[in-house]
């Protein structure tokens, strides 16, 4: 369960876990009930809130796409989640994989903001 007493590389963790494991009553306890969840500069576009943010995630377990992370950077209050989805629309068959990266906010031991991106140079500057 996230609380102030975790540290930010702790909540990474478990936030890869349950990510990975699309254990959502584990990633529902992270996330502030008011997260933000979008692209990175507009914050009236994506969920406004944690429950948005779940249904988000499970729509796309439904569809059949897995996440494998592969790095997590911890900056202050920020983590750098990059992963691996798989079973994503592709154009091609061959090219079913897509990587992605998200930049996570922590505050008081929860995550209140999420910025999705396409490419590791657009997450990584965030961390700066």
């Amino acid at each position: 369960m996230a609380s102030p007493k975790l540290t930010t590389d702790e909540i990474a963790e478990l936030v890869r876990g349950s990510l990975e494991s699309a254990d959502h009553n584990a990633y529902r306890l992270l996330l502030d009930p008011n997260v933000h969840w979008g692209p990175p500069d507009d914050r009236a576009a994506g969920c406004r809130n944690r429950n948005e943010v779940l249904a988000w995630y499970q729509r796309g377990r439904a569809k059949g796409i897995r996440a494998r992370v592969r790095e997590t950077i911890v900056r202050g209050n920020h983590i750098l989640i990059g992963m691996t989805l798989s079973g994503t629309p592709s154009p091609t068959p061959s090219d079913e994989k897509t990587d992605r990266w998200q930049v996570l906010t922590v505050v008081c031991g929860r995550v209140t903001g999420i910025r999705g991106f396409n490419t590791r140079e657009g997450a990584v500057a965030r961390l700066l």
